[in-house]
């Protein structure tokens, strides 16, 4: 073989390697992104997500770039399934509700051994504006066998080591006029050990820290979206995930 045609082989070899090594490269940030993120919804499909209980499934569809749940097709959970044992966490998404509705997001959730719920977790509430501080921007815990305590939008919430609560305003927090009614909102969850943090549009909206015994607290668990009620819409895009640990 021609020794100059050799080495041009020996380089147009090269240039592929490098450039399919460019692309896996890229394809990874995608995945990742420098902050640590992980996109955990792909805007097309429902892949990496299972619906609880699995009759509940024809409730929830991909749609321009979405998750849409309808609850006049069932009530339960979208249950991230890549990922069922996430402890601490930071959680990035949009929502929307087109009108009324009763939603939020579930983290350290373990089903309920107790009957009660179907699953045990800590809720970030969310719902249209209108439906109250109760509900949209606070902090809801689904957990029977232990005192469910207040933690409304504008709440600081502390638990005591004895399960007595304490609760302070948040500062500067989030107010109802910061949320769009019938657009979207960002969300931003932080829970790290026992403390946890709810922002909508960059606001801090509600905050609890647990003091109780470890035996007692939820420290790891799936991620769910909610559909409430009957009659309502909800909508979910750019889910962001990063494991903490």
């Amino acid at each position: 073989m021609n020794l100059n045609l050799f080495k041009i082989k020996l380089i147009f070899i090269g240039l592929i390697c490098f450039g399919l090594s460019s692309f896996e490269t890229w394809a990874e940030d995608e995945k990742q992104g420098k902050d640590g993120f992980v996109t955990i919804f792909d805007g097309k499909t429902l892949n990496g997500w299972e619906a609880t209980p699995a009759k509940s499934a024809s409730a929830w569809e991909a749609k321009n770039g979405a998750i849409v749940g309808t609850g006049d097709k069932g009530r339960g959970y979208l249950t991230y399934s890549k990922n069922k044992n996430v402890a601490d966490l930071e959680l990035k998404f949009s929502y929307r509700f087109p009108g009324k509705g009763n939603s939020g997001v579930s983290i350290r959730a373990i089903p309920d051994k107790t009957g009660r719920r179907d699953f045990q977790s800590y809720h970030a509430d969310l719902g249209q504006v209108g439906i109250g501080g109760k509900v949209l921007g606070a902090w809801d815990f689904h957990t029977p066998g232990r005192r469910e305590h207040r933690c409304f939008r504008g709440d600081v919430l502390v638990i005591s080591k004895n399960d007595e609560p304490t609760i302070t305003p948040v500062k500067n927090g989030l107010k109802v006029s910061d949320i769009k009614k019938g657009h979207w909102n960002d969300v931003h969850i932080i829970a790290k050990g026992n403390n946890f943090k709810l922002y909508i549009n960059g606001k801090l909206s509600s905050e609890f820290t647990e003091h109780l015994p470890l035996a007692k607290r939820l420290k790891s668990g799936m991620i769910q979206l909610q559909l409430h009620d009957p009659g309502m819409v909800v909508e979910f895009k750019k889910i962001k995930l990063k494991v903490l640990k």
